[in-house]
């Protein structure tokens, strides 16, 4: 479930990052808008996630990924244009992105180990 969560709000991330872009500098209304909802859906997602996902993991997802979408909608909507050599690099993203899915900790394992700061390890 929190990879899910992750997914959608990586893709809030390429929704507002689109919406900061279409802004001018937050002086468009709409724009803005959409900007201020997808950056909070995002940032709440990312919360959420990172309850039970690593922050390293979980951030260098929903920054790899988020970025990836947002690429992709800009060559696919025609605002930048498409490159082999940009379809190879956002397929490396996404490729990394499903290779940290599989090098996390299991649910229920830690990332690290059970002592507080100044501690150590049994």
């Amino acid at each position: 479930m929190h990879w899910i969560v992750l997914i959608v709000s990586a893709g809030f991330e390429a929704v507002w990052a689109t919406a900061l872009g279409a802004s001018h500098g937050l002086s468009e209304p709409a724009p803005t808008v959409v900007f201020a909802l997808g950056l909070t859906a995002s940032m709440v997602g990312l919360g959420v996630a990172m309850k039970r996902i690593p922050v390293s993991v979980a951030y260098a997802v929903w920054t790899g990924l988020g970025a990836a979408l947002t690429v992709s909608y800009a060559m696919l909507s025609g605002l930048e244009p498409v490159s082999v050599l940009k379809v190879l690099f956002l397929a490396g993203i996404v490729g990394c992105v499903i290779g940290l899915k599989f090098a996390a900790p299991a649910p229920g394992e830690r990332a690290e180990p059970d002592t507080q700061p100044g501690e150590t390890a049994p």
